[in-house]
């Protein structure tokens, strides 16, 4: 059996903007040649309104196309996979610690920090909601099986609201989760997964991090250290690291930061 992480890029978009760049295309030729009673121009310029909806569609469907060959665990590039295996490789448990990955998806971040460390044990939390609706705790479940890895719990929770007590995990992790949230100010939903970190535990939380949707993430830092953080930096992963910055620019992921340090 093998593992099924999905792919960031879902098919049912793909065929969704094909099949929508075909009606739109076939709408703007029957405009065109419409027996309707309407002007020579106006038909004209309907078919070229629904043309042009055509090209945007298709020029949609192509870059998506792209971003899936990119984002599969089965592909040549295996970007996704690269980017797990470098969050993971921040996160150390001590012997019969717990780590924690917010909003954990199909598991492949939470499965590949328990593989790292089995001596420890990690728990992967999700809403698994109706807009997520292909990822789920089974398929976790089977994920994790697949993998071999035993040392790993799945269950439903809200990274607004984590349902554990202050300084619970050895370490806590996640990877492009919160700027999905819309709504939430991302630095109080950074303070609330540091919240249940231990003291002396460590973090590495991989998102979309621009100023636009972060605020001052250099202030953040240093709240942090006032705080009594050991550690706290902010690593660009579009640079090279986990990314070359063209392919962070083709597929939007330019802002992509690690956060990272030790409570």
């Amino acid at each position: 059996m093998k593992p099924d992480y999905r792919n960031w890029m879902p098919r049912g978009m793909i065929v969704g903007l094909g099949t929508a760049a075909g009606v739109l295309a076939a709408g703007s030729a029957a405009a065109v040649r419409s027996r309707l009673p309407m002007g020579r121009t106006a038909k004209h310029l309907a078919g070229a309104v629904l043309g042009l909806g055509a090209v945007g569609c298709l020029a949609g469907a192509a870059w998506s196309l792209y971003a899936r060959a990119m984002f599969s665990y089965e592909g040549g590039r295996q970007l996704s996979r690269q980017i797990i295996e470098g969050i993971a490789a921040y996160i150390e448990l001590p012997e019969g610690g717990v780590g924690l990955d917010v909003g954990c998806g199909s598991g492949a971040l939470t499965i590949a920090c328990a593989k790292r460390n089995p001596s420890g044990r990690m728990v992967g939390i999700d809403r698994w909601g109706v807009e997520y609706a292909s990822y789920s705790r089974k398929l976790c479940e089977r994920n994790a099986r697949a993998e071999g890895v035993s040392n790993i719990t799945f269950q439903q929770g809200d990274a607004r609201h984590l349902d554990f007590p202050d300084e619970t995990f050895d370490a806590v992790t996640s990877n492009y989760v919160y700027h999905n949230i819309t709504g939430a100010d991302k630095q109080a939903l950074l303070r609330e997964s540091l919240r249940v970190l231990k003291r002396g535990g460590v973090f590495a939380i991989h998102d979309l991090m621009e100023p636009s949707r972060y605020g001052d993430m250099d202030e953040f830092l240093r709240k942090l250290r006032e705080d009594g953080f050991q550690e706290a930096q902010l690593l660009p992963t579009a640079d090279g690291s986990f990314m070359t910055p063209w392919e962070g620019k083709t597929l939007f992921l330019s802002g992509s930061a690690l956060l990272v340090g030790r409570k």
